[in-house]
């Protein structure tokens, strides 16, 4: 049975959360049975072109597993036997917490899209170490962390302390998760003053113990042009590693699915993400101007999608609603395309071709699909494209 079919058939009629869960489970079962991850490993694994090094870290393929996938690190090493060249675990907090109550997970078929409104339940920090400490090291493990929603904000310094503190010594990379929209008060801290004080509070803990862990941050769609041009200029100023854009958005604008769905709060995350998400890219590689690596997620559902990140200037990806459609071997199927991608160019290195799009020939051209080669097509989705964060704005955004 193809993955379409079972999608069809079984998992839509799962609760999305309750699909998510069983997922989780089944592969850590899978993997644990002597063998099969050595075979997924050479099965899936990226070809070697597709290598990239960007934090200090060898990264086997760009595109990764994005934070909410595996929220509590309890199954990046079977995300990583399937192909993903990374996992990014969390957003953890420094106290266990189960997050906010009702569904909290629901499929936006008709737009490609996923509405979550979860609020980081995870099991807190220490457990995270705890499982960290144990892992194989075959696979590229970032570190997302968040405030606690029991903690104010006028404290949530010292809690982004304690969480990096615990977790950054074992994480590749730590990521500092200011943007979503689930966590009361959070996005406030994204204003450049309150991101300052974070942002050096944290440079301070980690170099207190000894950590050399990259650090970066996850800023969401919804902010203006202005807003990440000075985030940007923060990040430089600072000597930020990188940042990871964009988060979910809280935008409701055009989409099509029932509107009964889309109450409640939460963000979204999937197709709708697309034109915002490469518009913020494009914005942050022109102004950072390669000095920072820059990782892409939102509404990666397409080898063309993908392609398009990297030749706009990410060195990294990362995707979570474009897995959920697309299966179990959606990330091996990217990665096939990216690599006949990058052949067909000429580049013999992936690093040759990220930011390098008006250079490539061809870089837009050609016929664009929905819907790769196995992936899920959603009820609808083909009849009307869904709505795109932006896409009926301009460009620039200023401030007002």
């Amino acid at each position: 049975m193809t993955y379409e079919r079972l999608f069809r058939t079984v998992l839509r009629r799962i609760p999305a959360e309750t699909a998510h869960t069983l997922a989780a489970q089944s592969s850590r079962l899978a993997i644990a049975i002597p063998g099969v991850r050595t075979w997924l490993r050479r099965a899936l694994r990226p070809e070697d072109s597709l290598q990239i090094t960007a934090l200090g870290r060898a990264f086997p393929s760009p595109l990764g597993a994005a934070g909410g996938v595996d929220k509590g690190a309890t199954w990046f090493e079977a995300l990583g036997a399937i192909g993903f060249g990374f996992v990014e675990v969390g957003t953890i907090t420094a106290h266990k917490q189960r997050g906010n109550h009702g569904q909290r997970v629901l499929r936006l078929l008709k737009d490609r899209a996923v509405l979550n409104r979860m609020g980081f339940p995870n099991p807190g920090t220490q457990k995270v170490a705890r499982r960290l400490r144990s892992r194989s090291g075959d696979t590229v493990v970032g570190v997302n962390i968040g405030k606690s929603k029991a903690i104010p904000v006028e404290e949530a310094v010292a809690d982004y302390r304690a969480s990096a503190r615990r977790v950054g010594p074992l994480a590749d990379y730590l990521v500092l998760n200011v943007s979503s929209p689930n966590t009361p008060g959070l996005v406030s801290m994204q204003a450049v003053e309150p991101l300052r004080s974070l942002v050096t509070e944290v440079q301070a803990e980690l170099e207190s113990i000894g950590a050399d862990t990259p650090l970066l941050l996850k800023i969401g769609p919804d902010l203006s042009d202005g807003e990440i041009d000075a985030i940007a200029d923060l990040a430089l100023e600072l000597k930020l590693d990188g940042i990871v854009a964009t988060n979910t958005t809280a935008d409701r604008d055009g989409l099509v699915s029932d509107p009964s769905l889309l109450t409640g709060g939460g963000g979204i995350s999937g197709a709708p993400l697309k034109v915002r998400a490469l518009e913020v890219l494009r914005r942050l590689h022109d102004r950072v101007e390669g000095r920072l690596v820059l990782i892409s997620v939102g509404g990666i559902e397409t080898p063309e999608d993908a392609w398009g990140r990297i030749l706009a200037g990410a060195s990294l990806l990362q995707a979570y609603t474009g897995f959920v459609y697309g299966g179990p071997l959606w990330p091996f199927r990217i990665n096939r395309e990216l690599a006949q991608r990058l052949h067909a160019c000429g580049g013999s290195t992936l690093a040759d071709v990220v930011g390098k799009g008006s250079d490539i020939s061809g870089a837009r051209d050609g016929p664009r699909s929905d819907h790769m080669d196995g992936q899920v097509d959603t009820s609808g989705a083909t009849q009307r494209a869904p709505a795109l964060v932006g896409a009926n704005r301009p460009v620039g955004r200023s401030a007002a």
